[in-house]
């Protein structure tokens, strides 16, 4: 027997199906963060440049695009829970023949294949956990993400035991099939869910109505600016630590840890407090947090420095794409499936460019001053926020204000 829908209250409660939705960010945050340390073993094992080998970020970022295009269709027709097991389909195929394949034109595909994999059963969870908890939304979107970075610390370790025992990258990546297959039973057996239905129709007085209003473009806006400001620090943070403040390689790549372990924590404290305070005011926090620690770590001249910079960046950062896109899907009312597509094509273009973008202009003027464009998207995020603050704002009067004839 189908469950009625739960009552729109600010309490967060989890349950079977909120658990179960997470487990989408834990298998993708495993993935993503056991990614970034593997592209170099890529590059000398198929003995290709660091160039060709950060294709596979490119081949990522398409895939995120791509599900951001079919994601309103497979949800309109088929429904979520379909969508999550189609995505976790494409996963467990996508990582078969990473680990399988021993060339470029056996990777690239099959990371693409795993990206659009991951991102549908992303697309899917993101807006049925919003269906599911009503205005508790935003927490537990902001929960979930929590998760997903957190498993992100354990993830480079992992990749870092396989190496060190020989045995080479592909068993912690495999472990991703894993996580895939069991979040996938999990959900194949959930019943009476109405979040995994198909959503509902528009309300008939707005079905003619296509365009979503200003405050969830803002919002998608500093969603954008979050992404390309997270993958561009976690791209290039290790480079900068070593040509400023003279760490080596290793310690370089394990002080990102405090950006990853920043972003953690901070999901968990704003998720329960997402439920109860204005989340556009939380993510306002985050950005000047993040600003903070942007300064702390660009001025930092020694590995202690800069890693009390990156941690304190890390608490900035953590609101910034979970607050930011569930603030989107809320915007969106009654199309959250479509709002969540354009999110992942806007995360996808983020994803892609920026850390690339950032990269070109180091080699132009060097790490240290091209690192600048992150402060710029930091301050140009948070005035999106406030552009939409204001916009929601403006649409509360406009509804609650009789009109003038």
């Amino acid at each position: 027997m189908r469950r009625a829908a739960r009552p729109r209250d600010r309490a967060f409660r989890r349950d079977r199906l909120t658990l179960t939705l997470d487990g989408a960010f834990v298998t993708w945050g495993w993935f993503l963060y056991a990614f970034g340390p593997i592209v170099p073993e890529i590059a000398r094992e198929q003995d290709v440049s660091f160039a060709l080998a950060g294709l596979h970020g490119t081949a990522m970022a398409l895939g995120s695009v791509a599900s951001g295009s079919i994601t309103p269709t497979i949800a309109r027709r088929y429904g979520r829970r379909v969508q999550h097991l189609l995505g976790t389909a494409a996963i467990v195929v996508g990582t078969v023949a990473l680990v399988a394949g021993t060339t470029l034109a056996a990777t690239l595909p099959a990371v693409f294949v795993l990206s659009l994999g991951g991102n549908l059963t992303l697309t899917a969870a993101q807006p049925a956990l919003v269906v599911h908890h009503g205005s508790a939304g935003p927490s537990a979107v902001t929960e979930a993400n929590g998760m997903g970075s957190g498993i992100g610390i354990l993830a480079p370790l992992a990749v870092g035991v396989a190496l060190g025992a020989g045995w080479g990258w592909r068993p912690a990546v495999a472990i991703t099939v894993l996580l895939a297959v069991g979040v996938g039973v999990a959900m194949a057996t959930l019943r009476g869910e109405p979040a995994l239905d198909r959503p509902p129709p528009p309300p008939p007085g707005r079905a003619a109505d296509v365009r979503f209003p200003p405050e969830l473009w803002f919002f998608w806006a500093s969603m954008v600016c979050g992404s390309a400001i997270e993958f561009s620090t976690t791209f290039w943070a290790a480079d900068l630590l070593q040509t400023r403040a003279g760490a080596s390689v290793s310690v370089a790549t394990a002080a990102v840890t405090g950006l990853i372990a920043g972003m953690t924590a901070s999901r968990f404290v704003l998720g329960p407090l997402a439920a109860r305070k204005a989340p556009e005011k939380l993510l306002l926090v985050g950005y000047a947090v993040a600003l903070v620690g942007w300064g702390l770590f660009w001025t930092a001249t020694t590995p202690v420095g800069a890693v009390v910079g990156l941690t304190v960046a890390g608490l900035g950062y953590g609101p910034h794409y979970p607050l930011s896109v569930a603030l989107v899907l809320r915007a969106a009312g009654s199309r959250p499936d479509k709002a969540q597509g354009i999110a992942s094509i806007g995360v996808g273009a983020a994803v892609g460019g920026a850390p690339f973008a950032l990269g070109a202009l180091a080699d132009a003027v060097g790490t240290h001053r091209a690192f600048l464009v992150v402060a710029v998207l930091i301050v140009a995020g948070g005035a999106a926020v406030a552009l939409g603050l204001r916009a929601v704002h403006r649409g509360l009067r406009q509804r609650v204000l009789p009109t003038l004839p």
